[in-house]
């Protein structure tokens, strides 16, 4: 099962456009017999990428000794533990597409480490980090469709300013908001970080990103499927009526 369902993506759904092309070509090398870790590290054979003090490699999923953490052997060694199944292949994808921003996702995950322990409790930074390593985006827009979301007006945002939405940039960087996202559900949302119209994607939220921004909690939900142009559903009359997934601001 494990199996097919990494072979039945589909990679012209328009949330997944950054990561087509590689998709594709790590698809063919699992179709082919390789494992995640194998087809990933195939595309750094032809495009090495450096992070932290090493060159980036995905490794066995065993591969952290006993008792170091996931994120700590990541900054020691730039090895990804990855197994074989939707969620280590998107993690894989990510860091190929936007090296710089999950490098310093994990590099912010291992000082909290090294500051505070793994413990029991991972802390409202660990907490947030990991919220959008696995679910989060990036949002370029202009101010009107940003004061919508901020709003929670759904209208506005997606119908009265329908149009506005041609000159937004939406990047959904969350592995497992990814993963969910090959059974589509009207459900499924994605925490946004907003980006300056200026700012280069990785970089300028990788620059920015720091653990008191991250306590601050400064993302913002999107229905994901509301995105004009990414579901045909959302074309009908009703469709952002549903208060259930559009729901209003908190009081």
């Amino acid at each position: 099962m494990a199996r097919q369902a990494l072979l039945a993506i589909d990679w012209s759904a328009p949330w997944l456009a950054p990561y087509r092309p590689l998709g594709e070509a790590v698809s063919r090398e699992l179709a082919a017999g390789l494992d995640v870790a194998s087809a990933l590290n195939l595309q750094l054979d032809r495009s090495p990428l450096a992070v932290g003090a090493g060159l980036l490699r995905f490794a066995v999923p065993d591969a952290a000794p006993a008792g170091e953490a996931y994120e700590g052997f990541i900054a020691r060694s730039a090895q990804v533990p990855t197994r074989d199944n939707l969620h280590d292949l998107f993690n894989g994808l990510v860091w190929l597409v936007f090296p710089r921003l999950k490098w310093r996702l994990n590099e912010l995950q291992a000082q909290q480490i090294a500051r505070h322990g793994v413990g029991g409790r991972r802390g409202v930074v660990r907490d947030r980090l990991t919220l959008f390593d696995e679910n989060g985006g990036l949002w370029q827009a202009p101010p009107v469709l940003v004061d919508a979301l901020r709003r929670r007006d759904w209208r506005a945002l997606f119908v009265t300013h329908r149009a506005a939405w041609q000159r937004t940039r939406t990047m959904l960087v969350g592995h497992a908001l990814l993963e969910k996202l090959t059974a589509p559900r009207k459900t499924i949302t994605a925490h946004l970080w907003l980006l300056p119209d200026d700012a280069q994607a990785e970089a300028g939220f990788a620059d920015a990103v720091d653990a008191e921004k991250l306590a601050a909690r400064s993302h913002l939900p999107l229905p994901v499927l509301g995105v004009p142009g990414w579901w045909p559903a959302n074309e009908a009359a009703g469709f952002y009526e549903d208060a259930a997934v559009f729901r209003p601001a908190r009081g």
